[in-house]
């Protein structure tokens, strides 16, 4: 029944990305000169960029030195590297269930027995030598080695081991994943501050434009060409740009300790380059064949390996409520004085025992037991195929984004250009009184907004790219 409903699954989501792939146009360039952005491309070509290591996929050596420290001191990294170092220890612990358990026991002890009780009576009338009664009380030392060993005639054993190991796997590939999220996040956040920097020199230029545009309303208004009401507008637009300016500095700073919180140290200034976000080229797609999803994320290895050792878990349960088969065995010395341990046989103990003892009656504990496994396999077995239906939802999504916002970068481009071509033309009419002050204040403010809106759609495009390569499973490699 489980491999009916994996296998169903996996062929459900194989078919939603090969439809996602059929809806997803080709993302193209309609200028050479225009920047390019993140191309889709699954035209045949298997090549998954989830394949190419992350040093070679950010080519922005500021941010390869900043993902390079991130993967040195992250906090939760560690953290998970710790819990790697647990599972290998549990593995030990189950080898080590495997193998014969030895020891050495050695030990004193004194006793004293009535002289009315039949060993008593029977220690009084012997005598350890010719003329040599038994002493009393009665002395003991011992000098001893035992061992104990349960058989694994049910394989309980051996099923608790291999689930170790693969519970360490999947350790492993939980390490992966946190790797693969830290880089994206490094890399989105590297971004976010890019847009930043843009956004605040774009409102500083526009302010600058701005003091130019109240200076010649306020000579305009000294030649009566223009009112008090005219001046006080274009103040009140500078003093919204200046106020912009702090607000967008504010998320400069917040950026920063973001990363530098990512980066496992105190806050500092990111090293970056500060010139133009709009000559950013993103990387060029390829989200390979369906199946390779499967190979390359390491989530859905986890959720894999998880619902593997869930499966022998369910065997090491149903394995109690077979009858258990232990051998002991114990060889040493014994003898109630010190002299007497060197003579051989008289001082020679030496057992060996086998058990077999399995439930009979009030086997409720082990049946709740058997129950839980089998409870705690189907969970796996549901969170494997959601992690699977959630990794193809993010790359469909993800490739769904790129291509709409290539469509919304180009016509925000447009839109730029002819607004900041109409601020010139808004300028030389208000100088000619052929359009009043508040069309150009007005083309002035949508050529900010247009600007500030153009460097949002170049940072989510960016993004958009780097979360397709951690969605294919990139970054961890």
């Amino acid at each position: 029944m489980y491999k009916f409903r994996i296998n169903q699954c996996i062929g459900l989501l194989s078919v939603c990305l090969v439809v996602a792939s059929c809806k997803v146009p080709a993302i193209t360039s309609s200028d050479e000169n225009k920047p390019v952005p993140g191309t889709y491309n699954n035209n045949g070509d298997t090549t998954n960029i989830s394949n190419i290591e992350w040093r070679k996929f950010f080519t922005d050596q500021n941010l390869v030195s900043l993902i390079d420290t991130a993967l040195k001191n992250n906090q939760e990294l560690m953290m998970t590297l710790q819990e790697i170092e647990i599972a290998r220890n549990d593995i030990r612990v189950r080898q080590g269930a495997l193998l014969p358990s030895v020891g050495v026991r050695a030990g004193a002890g004194v006793e004293k027995v009535g002289r009315y009780t039949s060993q008593g009576a029977g220690d009084a009338t012997t005598e350890i030598e010719p003329g040599k009664e038994m002493p009393d009380p009665l002395m003991d030392y011992t000098i001893a080695a035992y061992a104990n060993w349960e058989v694994d005639i049910w394989k309980k054993l051996h099923n608790a081991k291999k689930a170790a190991i693969t519970r360490y796997l999947s350790t492993v590939e939980g390490k992966n994943f946190v790797v693969t999220n830290l880089v994206a996040e490094v890399a989105n956040s590297y971004y976010e501050l890019l847009s930043y920097d843009n956004q605040l020199l774009i409102v500083r230029q526009n302010i600058e434009l701005q003091k130019s545009a109240l200076e010649i309303v306020k000579v305009q208004k000294e030649a009566a060409r223009a009112t008090e009401l005219a001046v006080k507008k274009f103040e009140a637009e500078v003093l919204k740009s200046q106020s912009l300016e702090f607000e967008i500095l504010q998320n400069i700073t917040e950026t920063e300790n973001k990363i530098n919180f990512l980066l496992g140290r105190y806050p500092q200034a990111i090293a970056r380059d500060k010139s133009n976000m709009l000559d950013l080229l993103p990387a060029v797609v390829n989200s390979g064949i369906p199946s390779q999803l499967l190979a390359n994320r390491p989530d859905i290895k986890k959720a894999e390996l998880e619902l593997t050792a869930a499966k022998l878990d369910v065997k090491i349960a149903r394995a109690e409520f077979y009858p258990s088969f232990g051998i002991s065995a114990a060889a040493g010395l014994q003898a109630f004085k010190p002299s007497y341990l060197v003579k051989f046989p008289e001082s020679l103990l030496y057992s060996l025992a086998g058990d077999l003892a399995g439930p009979l009656i009030n086997r409720n504990a082990i049946k709740a037991e058997f129950s839980s496994a089998s409870a705690r396999q189907l969970q796996a077995l549901y969170n494997y195929q959601r992690t699977i239906l959630n990794a193809y939802f993010e790359v469909s999504t993800q490739l769904s984004n790129i291509g709409n916002l290539e469509k919304s970068y180009d016509l925000k481009s447009k839109q730029v250009d002819a607004l900041t071509k109409s601020i010139d033309i808004s300028n030389d009419l208000f100088k000619s009184a052929r359009a009043d002050y508040f069309e150009v204040l007005m083309t002035q403010r949508d050529a900010l907004e247009a600007k500030l809106e153009l460097i949002e759609t170049k940072k989510q495009q960016m993004n958009a790219v780097v979360n397709i390569y951690r969605n294919l499973g990139g970054g961890w490699k």
